[in-house]
């Protein structure tokens, strides 16, 4: 077989297509693996991460010496690509990123109790309610890279409705953390059928990755 004498570049997007869909478990049915942790705790945190609670409870000191030392992290990983950190291009480049990679993953300290705000309401309605293309940004847990695109969610109330805007806020929130598409997908299933219980729920979202090799 010949080969191209044009290789394929190292890095070039891909756009996976992933869904998740959720009905009213039976009990006859294996549970869920994301059944193990509530998807809702008691404090009103889905999923928390190990380091959730420190990042909500900390004082603005604490704040700025974790970024001080992401920071300094940072410094490093550009002295390993062979770069100079103090020079003017970059000298201020190391706090920049520790405070977009903190708002990048703002998502481990939001609240869903806090977003959904009571917004949940009595209604006699039993036909699909589906929110289309809610745009999302999230970083894969594997290469530390970011995946971009939309994301579509739609379920059949059982007498329960959520204000629209809360599908895409509770989206946004899943999808600022570390993620791999098939957990974040399934998260949002899940967090709206413990929140609505209806009838069911269907996630899909499509995403472009930046591919890496390793």
């Amino acid at each position: 077989m010949e080969q191209s004498p044009h290789p394929s570049p190292p890095l070039a997007p891909i756009t996976p297509v992933l869904s998740a869909l959720r009905v009213r478990e039976t009990p006859s049915r294996t549970p869920s693996p994301y059944r193990a942790a509530a998807a809702i705790d008691a404090e009103g945190y889905s999923w928390p991460s190990k380091g959730t609670k420190a990042r909500r409870d900390e004082t603005p000191a604490e704040r700025q010496a974790r970024l001080d030392r992401l920071a300094a992290a940072v410094g490093t990983v550009l002295e390993c690509l062979g770069e100079d950190p103090e020079r003017e291009g970059l000298v201020r480049t190391p706090m920049r990123y520790a405070k977009a990679l903190t708002f990048f993953t703002k998502g481990y300290e939001e609240n869903l109790k806090d977003i959904i705000n009571d917004a949940v309401f009595e209604e006699d309605h039993d036909e699909m309610v589906i929110v289309k293309d809610i745009d999302i940004f999230s970083l894969c847990e594997h290469h530390m890279v970011p995946f971009t695109g939309k994301i579509s969610i739609g379920y059949i109330p059982n007498r329960r409705v959520l204000g629209l805007s809360k599908l895409a806020r509770i989206a946004d929130m899943f999808s600022r953390r570390l993620q791999v598409q098939e957990r974040l997908t399934k998260q949002v299933a899940v967090a709206l059928d413990e929140i609505l219980k209806p009838q069911g729920v269907a996630v899909v979202m499509e995403a472009t990755y930046v591919f890496s090799p390793f």
